[in-house]
């Protein structure tokens, strides 16, 4: 049975890290879970980008998010990782988060949007976050931000940025959000991801005044 603090799993596929299916995954079978800790985006911002994003990468099932940290294995059990990620993640006050532009990584054609406003309040969480039983070594210096394709054909790439730019520039909505948490996942066979546990920001306990 799960502790508190774990939600009901809720499914969703992501291609940002699929370069991993190949080593964790025999006959549809993970050989080693990772797992990650996510900010998913509230809607109407994230319901916009989830139809973006299968708009660019048809047959995807997305659920918009900025990764806090990126996908790892773990050296120790799960349920003692998320309440270390709990303890460091309490410890932070909910803040705003603004998106930016559509840009794209020169070195993967990642095409993504970046983000502006809580940039600096994201790397302070990681780097926080990524050093005793959650720590890995990264492959790509952390940059905040908000994945809508990748693993795209090199004749395709500027196509998508630029389908991208002009759905962003034609949506009304509000860009920014007030981040109140995060969540714990861990990928399951065919690279999908699974809730595990919601870790509130702000949620430290006060001492009582004397």
């Amino acid at each position: 049975m799960l502790g508190a603090g774990f939600w009901h799993p809720r499914m969703w596929h992501n291609r940002q890290y699929s370069r991993h299916k190949m080593d964790s995954e025999q006959d549809g079978i993970p050989l080693q879970s990772l797992y990650a800790l996510v900010m998913y985006l509230p809607d109407p911002l994230g319901a916009f980008l989830d139809d973006l994003r299968r708009e660019m990468v048809p047959g995807c099932n997305p659920h918009a998010h900025i990764s806090v940290l990126p996908p790892r294995p773990l050296p120790v059990a799960p349920e003692a990782a998320i309440e270390v990620a709990r303890g460091i993640v309490s410890g932070f006050e909910p803040f705003d988060i603004e998106l930016g532009r559509i840009e794209k990584f020169d070195f993967t054609d990642v095409v993504y949007i970046s983000v502006e406003g809580g940039a600096g309040q994201l790397r302070q969480m990681h780097q926080s976050l990524n050093r005793g039983a959650l720590a890995h070594e990264e492959s790509f210096a952390y940059h905040p931000h908000v994945t809508l394709a990748q693993e795209i054909e090199a004749g395709e790439v500027e196509r998508l940025v630029e389908l991208a730019a002009r759905r962003w520039r034609e949506f009304q909505g509000p860009r920014r959000f007030h981040a109140e948490g995060t969540v714990f996942v861990r990928n399951t066979t065919g690279n999908r991801w699974i809730d595990l546990a919601h870790e509130p920001l702000g949620a430290a306990p006060v001492d009582p005044p004397g």
